[in-house]
């Protein structure tokens, strides 16, 4: 009877319970289960510094602030130097935006209080001309920082490119001037020019590694061979082919450069017909791969079928090619003779004249590919089978969609999917298009 006594009811409290009884089964979680809750057992204010900073780490900045008024020990970790190394600064118009908005006053918070641990930085943008020039303001305070990532991307329209220039310039110098550590930098569709590049070399030259300015219509060939000729730690680099120069590659392949790693050159043109490409010389080539032989080139092309005639005329060590419109039969031919280093090939669109031949070349010359994509184009079973047993189990990507195959009298679509499948070593079938 004694012992069945003692179970009292549920929310009955037994004499001599005490207060640090109560405090230790009293939690965030607002649970009355008892002690086989785990929630009712946790002290969340006794939680170890490293392990509520990571907890802030996955959080927005709001939910980050909101859970700084939780207990002091969390508003200590809220203030702690790591939690603001790395931040993203996300400004929109609630008018035309979907994205959210980091709040004005947060943000002069951060730059009052943490202006001076902030090390990678990233302004994410939405396409109204008010948001990027948020983003320059922002940047023009960030006097007392050593930032070593840098990076403004616009999520619709390039709207930095509406800010004046010597708006830009001057915000992108003040933290050139006072970083003095930058490593990466990537400013894309930007009005950046050589005058800012001059001042980023100049201060920061030892440091950097990687630099993004595709799309940069205010930057020179001599702006970005400046670049070249000073920042001797290089590693990856991404420009529009109007920079690309046959000075800058052997500028790039110096005995003062260490190996450049990942060189990525759009081929833009948006007017068909305006625009004359120049060549670059087959000597440059091979003087950045000689110099650094594990080289990643890439090139990302949208241009007319007409505007091709430059390109792939000679020998080119380029790695990864994306025809993002319509490319030739001739010119799939000339990639499949002068691209011996070709590891990825994706083609948007050809016609509707089967590429059987120059796929079979490009298998047989292009030892090292291994990703293949098709997308309006058209090649016969028989054709498409030919390629990949060529290339057999290297073949890791393989993406074609089904209306590219053409059924023949030796090979139907069904039998298709498992002669490929046997050739790549895995179970393979081509993609579908969506019916909705």
């Amino acid at each position: 009877m004694k012992r069945a006594a003692q179970k009292v009811v549920a929310g009955t409290e037994a004499p001599g319970t005490s207060q640090t009884s109560k405090k230790q089964k009293t939690s965030l979680c607002g649970s009355g289960f008892g002690e086989s809750d785990p929630c009712t057992s946790m002290d969340w204010g006794s939680l170890p510094h490293h392990v509520i900073l990571r907890v802030f780490q996955f959080l927005t900045l709001v939910d980050r602030a909101r859970a700084s008024s939780v207990c002091r020990r969390w508003n200590e970790v809220f203030h702690i130097p790591d939690l603001w190394r790395r931040f993203e600064f996300e400004l929109s118009q609630p008018a035309t935006s979907y994205l959210k908005s980091t709040h004005p006053d947060l943000i002069q918070q951060i730059i009052k209080r943490h202006a001076d641990h902030l090390q990678y930085v990233s302004f994410k943008v939405d396409s109204s001309t008010e948001s990027a020039e948020a983003a320059c303001d922002i940047l023009s305070q960030l006097v007392n920082c050593s930032i070593k990532t840098l990076g403004l991307i616009s999520t619709a329209k390039p709207s930095f490119m509406n800010v004046s220039k010597a708006h830009f310039a001057s915000a992108l110098t003040v933290v050139f001037v006072n970083s003095k550590s930058l490593s990466s930098i990537k400013i894309d569709d930007t009005p950046l020019d050589d005058p800012s590049l001059k001042v980023l070399v100049a201060n920061n030259s030892d440091t950097l590694k990687l630099l993004k300015m595709s799309s940069c219509p205010h930057v020179s060939p001599a702006g970005i061979l400046c670049v070249a000729d000073q920042c001797h730690g290089l590693k990856e680099l991404a420009l529009n082919y109007y920079i690309l120069s046959d000075e800058l590659l052997l500028a790039l392949s110096s005995e003062k450069h260490v190996d450049l790693e990942h060189l990525r050159i759009d081929v833009v043109s948006e007017n068909p017909g305006q625009v004359q490409f120049h060549t670059i010389k087959k000597q440059s080539w091979d003087a950045l791969v000689k110099h650094s032989p594990k080289v990643n080139i890439v090139m990302y092309f949208f241009l007319y079928e007409d505007e091709f005639d430059a390109f792939f005329r000679e020998e080119t060590p380029v790695t990864h090619l994306y025809f993002g419109r319509a490319v030739s039969k001739a010119m799939l031919g000339r990639i499949g003779m002068n691209c011996p280093r070709l590891i990825e090939l994706v083609v948007c669109a050809n016609g509707l004249q089967p590429l059987d031949d120059e796929l079979i070349q490009i298998a047989e010359r292009c030892k090292n590919l291994t990703a293949m994509g098709l997308g309006e184009c058209e090649v016969t079973c028989r054709g498409f089978i030919e390629f990949v047993k060529m290339c057999g189990g290297r073949l890791t990507q393989l993406s074609i969609m089904e209306e590219v195959l053409i059924p023949d009298s030796d090979y139907s679509l069904d039998r298709l999917h498992l002669e490929v499948s046997k050739h790549l070593g895995r179970m393979w079938f081509p993609d579908m298009m969506p019916t909705w």
